[in-house]
């Protein structure tokens, strides 16, 4: 995308300062001051006293699947399992043929006391093919007709006769429910997802690409969709192993880095994420490590050797363990200055303790968070509880041990999980259901806005509003919007969003 004329945003409060004006050249912030000594402009943008901030930078998303969620079957708000099944049922008769995609069900809470089932779907969808992800997306109910689709499902890990699939089975069924999505049908989803960001001020999205969540299509698509037009930034990552030709795709497609959701375990919903002890209320499994620890040595091996960022999912205590032994197997062989200057990530990473924060910092490791998730599942009676037991559950997400050990943090929404929400993501981080644990209101701003540039190795020294930083500027109501940066829990609305300098439409 090619930057636009010079642009002068005036009139516009940054900090607590009113009456000042952003002076825009090349997509970047050129220079900044009182209105008064503002210099000509080619175009200029009346900010009428609004709150000026940097953009925000979702740091995990997944664009096509939070699409599909936003113009399809969203699962999220329905309350027992007949309520699901009625959506379910309306959507399968009133959907264009073709597989049927939904998201969001959780069954922590409903009264009937179990989950979808096949038996469930095939009654409502008759032999149309479905796919339906748990609100974790590690795990899927799925219709006969998409398992007939999957020659050899049955016999891979995760799989289940009454069509609840984790592990390998839920990746293969996935696999083929999104392959079936038509290029039409993927590019309307993108394109939503794009527009939703804009709306809410998202000047970024970091898309966690790979070949168990998406496909390198899907990805190549998306990129060119954010170039062609004003919009978010799309800042691509591919979560496949180096040994597996990881590298070639992040090469071809000049990606960010060579991970994201590089799957080392999967969730706590779906008891599969990898722990150290087993789960409180199933106390037969500890979840499971996705690889052994010699193949991610020599992932973050191959990514450090070549300057390129790595990245892995790891939510349960044993996978962010061996993420780090991997890591620290690395530093032993090529130093610490080499793999600092990679800036590594780890994404979720909900589990760690301080020696696992330790060293994170001293790596220079990156924790790539979400906060709705401890908003949705934390405390001391929520599914972490029930899953984890009281006290590790409190342990969960700890962004102000991270935060103070010096470990820079990025917030995220991992879209479609829990929906892209960044001023809810702040709050989260702030009002932690952990006593103690949480962020202060400016620290969470920040996490969201400039993290997520410092996560993909593309900040400015001087900070998002500094002569030479790129203009990925937000406007806000002002004071809603500086209350809330102050900790009030208002979500102000985005009146306008500029991105490299374009002013978009929103």
């Amino acid at each position: 995308m090619n930057a636009p004329p010079d642009l002068l945003i005036r009139d516009v409060t940054v900090g607590d300062r009113p009456g000042r004006a952003v002076h825009v050249v090349g997509g970047r912030i050129a220079w900044l001051g009182a209105a008064g000594d503002a210099p000509a402009a080619g175009r200029v943008l009346p900010g009428d006293g609004a709150l000026l901030t940097p953009a925000f930078v979702d740091a995990h998303v997944h664009a096509t699947a939070t699409g599909l969620a936003l113009t399809g079957l969203d699962l999220h708000s329905r309350s027992s399992l007949a309520d699901a099944l009625a959506a379910v049922a309306a959507a399968a008769a009133s959907a264009p043929a073709g597989v049927l995609l939904g998201t969001g069900w959780d069954e922590t809470g409903w009264p009937e006391g179990r989950g979808l089932t096949r038996a469930d779907l095939d009654a409502v969808v008759g032999d149309r093919p479905a796919y339906l992800a748990r609100v974790d997306v590690h795990s899927a109910t799925v219709s006969t007709a998409l398992l007939d689709r999957v020659p050899g499902i049955a016999g891979l890990p995760g799989f289940s006769a009454d069509g609840q699939l984790r592990l390998d089975a839920h990746h293969a069924a996935r696999q083929a429910a999104y392959g079936a999505v038509s290029a039409p049908q993927r590019a309307a989803a993108q394109a939503a997802t794009l527009a939703e960001a804009a709306r809410l001020g998202i000047g970024s999205l970091h898309e966690m690409a790979g070949p168990e969540v998406s496909s390198a299509a899907d990805l190549r698509a998306l990129l060119a969709l954010a170039a062609e037009r004003p919009g978010p930034r799309v800042v691509g990552y591919w979560g496949e192993l180096a040994e597996r030709g990881g590298l070639d795709l992040v090469a071809d497609l000049g990606l960010a880095g060579a991970g994201g959701d590089l799957f080392c375990d999967g969730a706590l919903g779906s008891h599969t994420a990898a722990l150290g002890s087993p789960y409180r209320d199933r106390p037969d499994t500890a979840g499971a490590l996705r690889f052994d620890t010699a193949s991610l040595v020599g992932h973050v091996r191959a990514c450090t050797v070549a300057g390129v960022q790595a990245g892995f999912h790891c939510i349960g205590d044993a996978a962010v363990d061996q993420v780090l032994d991997a890591v620290g197997a690395v530093v032993a062989e090529l130093g610490a200055a080499a793999v600092r200057g990679c800036r590594h990530r780890l994404e979720h990473v909900e589990m760690a303790g301080p020696e696992a924060v330790e060293r994170m910092r001293a790596w220079g490791m990156v924790a790539s968070v979400q906060p709705a998730f401890d908003a949705a599942w934390g405390g001391d009676a929520g599914m972490y509880a029930e899953r984890l037991g009281v006290a590790r559950a409190l342990a969960t997400n700890p962004f102000a041990d991270l935060a103070d050990a010096g470990v820079a943090l990025a917030l995220g929404s991992d879209a479609p999980v829990t929906p892209l929400d960044p001023w809810g993501g702040v709050h989260a981080a702030v009002d932690h259901r952990t006593p103690g644990a949480g962020l202060r209101p400016f620290d969470a701003f920040d996490a969201a806005t400039h993290g997520g540039w410092h996560a993909v190795r593309a900040e400015t020294p001087a900070g998002p509003l500094a002569v030479g930083a790129p203009a990925d500027l937000a406007l806000w109501a002002t004071d809603a919007a500086l209350a809330s940066v102050l900790g009030s829990r208002a979500r102000p609305a985005c009146a306008q969003l500029v991105v490299a300098g374009e002013v978009l439409s929103l």
